[in-house]
């Protein structure tokens, strides 16, 4: 997950994650799904979480973008901003994704935005805008993630 590395953090979440003993890029990152589909998270905080992934590759039998890709695509990058806005000695679970795809695409990248609608103690809901490279929305996508004390504290 190299590519990951590259991730931009806020100053804040880097402070309060420092003792964790946990490496941020490689937790908050796509896992093992993203990368096969070259997912990759740009920017992360619990405000906006930014991050791209190729189409080719990522293509149902009619070559256009995969919706399930889009829906990858989009519960990573809303994991990513619950997950940050749980902190250090929480997770964020998924427990419902909506997708709306608006247009087919057959090559270039996409990019999706994760906003939050609503954080609370217990539970996060994040919107998810993927759109085109000429900045058209591909598709909409709503996550809401169950926020828990962590089972396995690290340290």
């Amino acid at each position: 997950m190299g590519e990951q590395s590259r991730t931009v953090f806020p100053q804040e979440i880097l402070d309060s994650w420092a003792d964790s003993g946990l490496d941020l890029p490689a937790l908050f990152s796509a896992g093992h799904l993203g990368e096969r589909m070259s997912v990759r998270v740009v920017e992360a905080s619990p405000d906006r979480v930014v991050g791209t992934m190729p189409v080719e590759g990522n293509t149902q039998p009619y070559g256009l973008l995969h919706g399930g890709a889009s829906a990858v695509l989009a519960e990573t990058l809303g994991s990513v901003g619950a997950m940050l806005h749980g902190g250090p000695t929480r997770i964020a679970v998924g427990v419902d994704l909506n997708c709306t795809h608006h247009r087919g695409l057959r090559s270039g990248l996409v990019t999706g935005v994760a906003t939050p609608v609503h954080r609370g103690r217990t539970s996060a809901t994040y919107e998810i805008a993927i759109t085109d490279e000429q900045g058209k929305r591909v598709c909409s996508a709503r996550l809401t993630c169950v926020i828990r004390d962590n089972p396995q504290p690290s340290a």
